[in-house]
Parts: C-alpha cells; structure tokens; sequence
C-alpha cells in the first residue's frame, strides 16, 4: 500500500520476532509484538489487540509505549502478575499517537479487544482487527490487517456454527465445561447467566479472578467445590468429580467431549468481513505460517491483493 510497509524485526539470533510493525509517514506502530531491547529502534506504539499470549501482550505491556484498553490491560496483569507500564483507553475511544489518531472499535473477541484504525498522510486508511468474532462495528478501510486462525478454505473444520443448543442442554444438566482461563470462560459464564441459570458456577482460580474483575453481573461464583456447574481451564476438568465434563472447542484431541463454542469468525465469518470492510490490500498477520498463507493464496485466486506474514521482505533491526 502506497506509503505504508509491513517490516519484521530480527532480533540478536537473526530470526523474525513475532507478528509486524507498519512503517508509514514518520511513523512505526508495531501489532502484537514482542518488545523490543532498549537498545533497538522503538516504534511509536505497541499495539496490544488482546490479551492472549499468542499476541505477546506479556512481553509489550512492559514498555511505556504500550497501546492497550482498560480492560486488556487489566487482564494482563491477572495474567501475569506484572504491572503495565503502557496508555490504556476504553474501546471505541480516539487515540493520540504523536501526530496521529487512531480510532478503536470492539471485536467481540475477548472482553476489552480491540481494533485499530487510522489514517496516514496519504489517505490510506489502516485497519488492524486482531482476533475477530463481531465485525459490525469495523469500518471500510484501504488496507487490512487480520486475522486467519479459520482460514483454511479447504478445511471443512474452518466452516463452523457455535452449538449453543448443547451448551444450554448440558448446562441444564448440571455439567462442568473446558474453557481457556481469558476469553472463552467469560463467555461461557455470560451465556449461562443468559440462560438463567443463577445458581453458583465454580472456578479455577485464575479463571475466577478474571472473571470477578472484568465481568460484571457474573456472580455468585465461588472457588471450585460443591457448585454443580463449573468453568475451568481444560487440563483442570480431571480434578472434577463426576463425569458429566465438556470441552468448550473446536479440537478434535480433547480426552472429553467437545461443544463447538468459538471466540473466532469462521471462514465464511472471514468472507463477510472482508466483504464488510471492503480494502484494496489484505495482509494476513497471525497466525504465522500454513493458514495465513493458504487464506492470502485463496483471496489472490478471488482477484484480490494479498499477502500473509511470511511473505514480508522488508526488515529492521
């Protein structure tokens, strides 16, 4: 996109460290990265989507650079017992970035993610969604940086409905359920509550605390013991008596039965907003590797311009 380049850093062993920066007027914001030594070229901004460790908030959070909303932020200090060190906003403010604003609008992926938009000197207008499950509230853009974690087009597994209508028949039956301790349990005590169920619901600690600090009319929870129905992290679903246990995911490798609940837009989620978002340029930037580049291949067969993470060339120390 003219006036705006995707680099990779390499750090002092010569490999790629994790996602991009965009380089464009005088600008650097790096997406997802880890951070930087001191000794390095700094970016503007640290842009944190997300809390989860695969978009390396644990490590950008650190720098006083960081870009991060109240609540990711917040989740990240649970998470990792660290304090952050960054400006924090609450999605769907407007940013100051030196000279450069920078709107933010809700995902739907996690509580407090988050995407980024703005516009450069050019006129090029840059969107960065991270992890998607809501793209409503995106706007058009000219170049567009997203997400590919269903975006295998000849994976029959990537072409998903969330199967609510089980979650609810084994909620209703007393069950325990297999959730990631940032995200996906959030969601699943919210549907439970949706569903008025309002009956203690049991926790692992990690899991409990996010909950209790970033949801709210979660309660009553508790510390896993007596509660019928229980949200842990899925390697804690063994320490459960009974056996009336669910994983809350789209894998096939779980020693318990899966319920199909997802935090991502599935692929033809991932055509729609797209379609909704309507840019001139497609870069795929997480996660690395196989899917990106078989999503990038698939839009270029559909006539569009576009790349994945391993295709960039362009680098900084």
């Amino acid at each position: 996109m003219e006036g705006t380049e995707a680099l990779r850093r390499i750090n002092g062993r010569g490999r790629s460290t994790p996602h991009l920066s965009l380089g464009f007027d005088s600008h650097l914001f790096s997406i997802d990265t880890s951070r930087s030594p001191n000794a390095s070229l700094q970016p503007d901004a640290y842009l944190i989507t997300h809390a989860h460790s695969d978009h390396h908030g644990k490590s950008a959070m650190l720098s006083p650079f960081a870009i991060a909303s109240a609540e990711t932020a917040r989740a990240l200090e649970i998470r990792y017992g660290r304090k952050y060190k960054g400006q924090t906003f609450d999605v769907g403010d407007n940013i100051q970035i030196k000279n450069v604003k920078v709107q933010t609008f809700p995902t739907g992926h996690t509580i407090g993610s988050s995407a980024f938009y703005w516009e450069t000197e050019l006129g090029v207008r840059v969107l960065i969604t991270g992890d998607v499950k809501d793209y409503c509230a995106l706007p058009r853009c000219d170049l567009l940086v997203m997400e590919a974690n269903y975006g295998d087009p000849w994976d029959p597994s990537c072409c998903f409905e969330d199967d609510l209508a089980s979650f609810f028949e084994a909620t209703e039956s007393g069950a325990s359920f297999g959730a990631y301790v940032f995200g996906k349990a959030q969601r699943a005590v919210g549907l439970i509550r949706a569903m008025g169920y309002k009956g203690i619901i049991g926790m692992d600690t990690q899991s409990l605390a996010l909950t209790r600090e970033l949801m709210q009319n979660s309660a009553p929870l508790a510390e896993v013991g007596d509660a019928n129905t229980n949200v842990v992290s899925p390697w804690n679903l063994g320490r459960i008596p009974g056996s009336n246990k669910f994983v809350l995911t789209g894998r096939e490798d779980m020693p318990y039965p899966a319920i199909k609940l997802s935090d991502h837009l599935d692929f033809r989620g991932l055509m729609r907003m797209v379609e909704h978002t309507s840019p001139h340029e497609i870069l795929i930037y997480h996660p690395e590797g196989k899917r990106a580049s078989l999503l990038a291949n698939y839009l270029r067969q559909c006539g569009m311009e576009a790349n994945s993470l391993s295709e960039i060339r362009g680098f900084i120390l």
